[in-house]
């Protein structure tokens, strides 16, 4: 029997191979944990070992991040797909079955902000569709409620403000 933490990290690499758009930090860590197949610390001290070992990329907001398996992780996954049990990769398939949209959408609405080097903060709203950015709009907000503010109402709101845009912007 293979090594606990191989079989999590093969776990998590086949799972980034099986999306076609980055999972989130939680995303990952909610899989392991409602299997009960490891602690949540275990799962962080995996993916820091991918990152390290560059079988995996990160992308940070100040709220989220998210992974993308990298070509290396792709080819160490061929090696060692056979460590990952049936009924690991049945609790993956039922997953995606189930969570695959919501896991999507989750995602695909970023809102990050940071400070100005004028004064108040910078929000970055994008709207991504697999890797294609659908929008990416930076706005001025002066303090750092209003940046939090922005990026909460993005995330519950960013289809509307999208198809608004684009009613505006295309009569």
């Amino acid at each position: 029997m293979a090594d606990p933490n191989t079989i999590y990290k093969m776990t998590i690499l086949s799972m980034l191979e099986q999306v076609d758009f980055p999972l989130s930090n939680t995303q990952i860590s909610n899989f392991f944990l409602e299997h009960d197949y490891t602690d949540y610390f275990t799962v962080q001290k995996i993916i820091r070992g991918l990152l390290d070992s560059e079988l995996i990329l990160s992308e940070s907001t100040h709220s989220n991040t998210q992974y993308r398996i990298t070509a290396s992780g792709r080819d160490t996954l061929k090696f060692f797909k056979d460590k990952i049990s049936p009924a690991i990769e049945e609790d993956m398939a039922s997953y995606f079955e189930q969570n695959k949209m919501a896991l999507k959408n989750e995602n695909s609405a970023i809102a990050d902000f940071y400070k100005s080097t004028d004064s108040g903060f910078l929000v970055r709203c994008r709207l991504k569709e697999s890797s294609l950015s659908v929008i990416d709009l930076t706005m001025h907000v002066q303090t750092k409620a209003q940046a939090e503010a922005v990026c909460a109402n993005w995330q519950k709101h960013h289809m509307e403000v999208y198809a608004s845009l684009m009613d505006l912007l295309i009569q």
